[in-house]
């Protein structure tokens, strides 16, 4: 493809996304295909090359149908992911560039401008000065929370390279943690057995005092404390932990306090919302997921160490093949010591896109209408006379339940994402049905929540 055939073609696909955006609300939120029909409609693979118009005709026959919809204004499942067109264009320009930023001599620009807005971010979200120079681009929050358990391992054994884990570490979460925190005890090879489920109190929050007692009662029998993970927003219900009184453990046995604020994260960018974020001052490490609620393209996770010396020796091993001046030197960081992967995408032209393009105060704004959403949907149900919110409204998620019970806030559920305007998903409270509604598409506005809240009210 020449770069005239690319401008060409390249009109068509902007063309064909702007046209996609413009028709999402009149399509089913969630597809409405059974399994195996996408790959029934799609033709063997091409002995010659036969351009782009039989694909871009494919989108509209067999990709649109078999899609779920996450920049419909009716999407409430979930967690938002919010693509919007900034972010996207930034993802072209670096699809464009075509860089592997692996090291800051392979493209200094793909290093400095993710470190540029990184710290610029410490400052905008009220972050602590600790953060500062610490910051990095992860693809997602799990990748965030398997770096900071390597990092903890590799502070709490001082041996990393040398002996791995010796297999008495343990780590510590709540029971409404993230999976993803579990996942990476087990990728980290200390296995499901080193992790700690405490116990949560009367508002789904980590039980400090038994975190405490389990952290002791682990010392005593000779184990190793290594980690422990506070949530600020937590999947189910956007429960927030106690960061302070968690951190104030975790100073005393020498722990790695990792908080993980993927989803609220972003609403530090509003300083009326930072009390939500007290303690995280003292935190060795924080992550807030940017594709979720900050209007940038899955995938970037936002991920800040007070450490980043720890987390650089825990991961760095260099052959030969990477050895360059730029590096010997020292003045520059490579973040390919910073991750899982070796290579790294220029990850930060998206968010870079979104930043300029809507400015502190246009997300801010974005957050806020959402929260104000949510708060009028929280007082609809506290008006009404069969449904009721099973835990207080967390930002912008709202978890609300049938009186009737079970089934019929089950039924309710299952009938509005049938009907195909709007998606919704469910968790359990204390062993309750529930559904979650998280507003956070760009698209959704007041009509939208009502007309799903009305639509959830006469389903029964």
């Amino acid at each position: 493809m020449q770069p005239d055939e690319f401008r060409r073609i390249g009109h068509e696909v902007i063309d064909w996304i702007a046209d996609y955006r413009e028709r999402l609300g009149d399509l089913p939120v969630r597809s409405q295909v059974e399994p195996g029909w996408v790959r029934s409609k799609l033709a063997p693979l091409p002995e010659h090359g036969e351009g782009f118009d039989g694909l871009l005709a494919d989108l509209d026959r067999v990709v649109v149908p078999g899609t779920t919809h996450w920049q419909h204004p009716g999407f409430y499942a979930y967690f938002p992911s919010n693509a919007s067109l900034p972010s996207v264009l930034g993802d072209l320009v670096s699809s464009g560039l075509g860089v592997q930023g692996m090291l800051w001599s392979t493209s200094p620009a793909a290093t400095e401008v993710e470190q540029h807005l990184m710290d610029e971010l410490v400052g905008a979200m009220g972050l602590p000065r600790s953060f500062v120079g610490g910051g990095v681009i992860q693809d997602t929050a799990s990748s965030a929370a398997l770096v900071a358990v390597l990092a903890a391992l590799h502070r709490r054994s001082g041996k990393w390279r040398q002996s791995g884990v010796d297999g008495d570490e343990t780590v510590y979460v709540s029971s409404q943690t993230h999976s993803s925190i579990e996942r990476a005890a087990r990728i980290a090879g200390l296995g499901e057995e080193a992790v700690r489920s405490i116990a949560v109190d009367g508002v789904l929050a980590m039980d400090v005092a038994e975190l405490e007692r389990q952290i002791q009662s682990d010392v005593d029998s000779g184990r190793r404390p290594v980690l422990v993970c506070a949530t600020i927003g937590t999947t189910g219900t956007g429960a927030v932990d106690p960061v302070a009184e968690i951190a104030e453990v975790c100073a005393r046995h020498g722990i790695w306090l990792h908080v993980d604020a993927a989803w609220a994260g972003p609403a530090a960018l509003c300083p009326e919302f930072r009390g939500l974020f007290a303690g995280v001052e003292k935190a060795d490490s924080f992550c807030a997921n940017a594709h979720k609620w900050m209007l940038t393209a899955f995938d970037l996770s936002l991920f800040w160490t007070a450490h980043p010396d720890v987390l650089v020796d825990a991961l760095t091993i260099l052959p030969e093949y990477l050895r360059n001046s730029a590096t010997e030197s020292g003045a520059v960081v490579d973040y390919r010591d910073w991750q899982i992967p070796l290579g790294r995408r220029f990850r930060s032209l998206k968010l870079w896109s979104v930043l300029r393009w809507y400015g502190l105060e246009g997300i801010r704004s974005h957050l806020r209408g959402h929260v104000a959403l949510a708060s009028a949907l929280e007082s609809w149900v506290a008006a009404d006379a069969d449904w009721e919110l099973v835990v207080p409204r967390s930002l912008s998620l709202v978890t609300i339940a049938h009186r009737d019970g079970d089934e019929a806030t089950r039924r309710a559920m299952d009938a509005v994402n049938a009907e195909g305007t709007a998606f919704l998903t469910h968790t359990t409270v204390n062993g309750r049905f529930a559904v979650r509604i998280a507003i956070g598409a760009e698209a959704t506005q007041e009509e939208h929540v009502r007309a799903m809240w009305e639509a959830l009210r006469s389903s029964r």
